[in-house]
Formats: structure tokens, C-alpha cells, sequence
């Protein structure tokens, strides 16, 4: 018995959902590197610590964004002369969930401050509006022979993680 051509694509739509999943195209990461044009715009020039407002170094920029436009990125901060010398050192700017190690950060802005021990960097993340403390997490010292950045927000479809040095911090954004 032949099929009608109607009939036939009936039965081919019936049968795509029982496709096993791995035939099925898999979704691609929704995130990219941010331009530096985004980043510009994204964050601030001087960044709100507390009760100060500390200039940044735009050239240190780094960040990534969604196919919403939300955007995850961070710079070093200028901190010479300020009451955050020594507790803060980047900026970091949160529009999407993000968890870095075990710390789940939700929308928001934070600032970063880190101490090194033998092969690990502590770093603590901090809101930037109180300085109240919101996790702690270890970055691990990278390969010999990889470039060192002064910070660096990796896309999840290259690295999946948070370059301060020459030490990383693995990361999950959210949608």
C-alpha cells in the first residue's frame, strides 16, 4: 500500500519525537566574548565600593554575553589610595546567574578580592554596594606556557573558566 505524500510526512512528524536524543541537534552555548564596544558600555568607569566610587582599567576588560544581551564581565580596579587597597582588586559586573566554583552568584555587582597560597589563589567574592562577604573559591594555577591575563572571562564553548593571572576559576553561567 503506498503512503500519500501527506500521509507520509503525518507519519515522519509522529515519528521525529521518538528519535533517540543524541540523534537530535544539540543546543550550541547562547554565550560569546563580549567586544570591547559592550563592555565599554556595560561597565563603569568608576565602579561603586562601598562608600567610594574607584576608578577602573578599562584595558583589563574581559567579559562575556548571552544571545539576551546579558552580559558577565569583569576589570581590574585602580585601588591605589583607597580603603579597598588590598581587600578588592576587580570589579565584577553580574546580569545573568553565574556559579564559580561552589559560589552561586545571582544578578548583581561584586567585587573580587584574592590572596595566593603555594598553587591556589583565595578568592573571595564580595557585593559591591556593602562589602558583605558572598563565597570563597580556589583557583588553580594553570599550565606552564599558557598566557597570563590580568583577568580574563573565558566563553564557556572555549574554557568555561575566569583567568586572574595565571590561575583559573572554573564557572556555569546561568540563562
Amino acid at each position: 500500500m503506498k503512503l500519500s505524500p501527506f500521509k507520509s510526512l503525518a507519519v515522519a512528524l509522529l515519528l521525529l519525537p521518538a528519535l533517540p536524543a543524541t540523534l537530535q541537534a544539540q543546543p550550541k552555548s547562547s554565550w560569546r566574548s563580549a567586544t570591547a564596544a559592550e563592555l565599554q558600555s556595560a561597565l563603569p568607569a568608576r565602579a561603586q565600593v562601598e562608600k567610594e566610587r574607584i576608578e577602573t582599567e578599562m584595558r583589563t576588560a574581559s567579559g562575556i554575553i548571552n544571545s539576551q544581551g546579558k552580559i558577565i564581565a569583569g576589570v581590574v580596579l585602580i585601588t591605589a589610595g583607597y580603603s579597598a587597597d588590598g581587600k578588592y582588586s576587580h570589579y565584577f559586573l553580574v546580569q545573568a546567574p553565574i556559579t564559580i566554583g561552589s559560589v552561586a552568584l545571582p544578578a548583581g555587582n561584586y567585587v573580587i578580592g584574592w590572596q595566593r597560597s603555594e598553587d591556589t589563589l583565595i578568592v573571595k567574592f564580595y557585593d559591591a554596594a556593602t562589602g558583605e562577604e558572598r563565597g570563597t573559591a580556589a583557583a588553580h594555577r594553570l599550565p606552564s606556557g599558557s598566557r597570563v591575563e590580568s583577568f580574563r572571562i573565558w566563553p564557556p564553548s572555549d574554557r568555561s573558566f575566569i583567568q586572574i593571572g595565571r590561575f583559573a576559576l572554573s564557572y556555569t553561567p546561568g540563562a
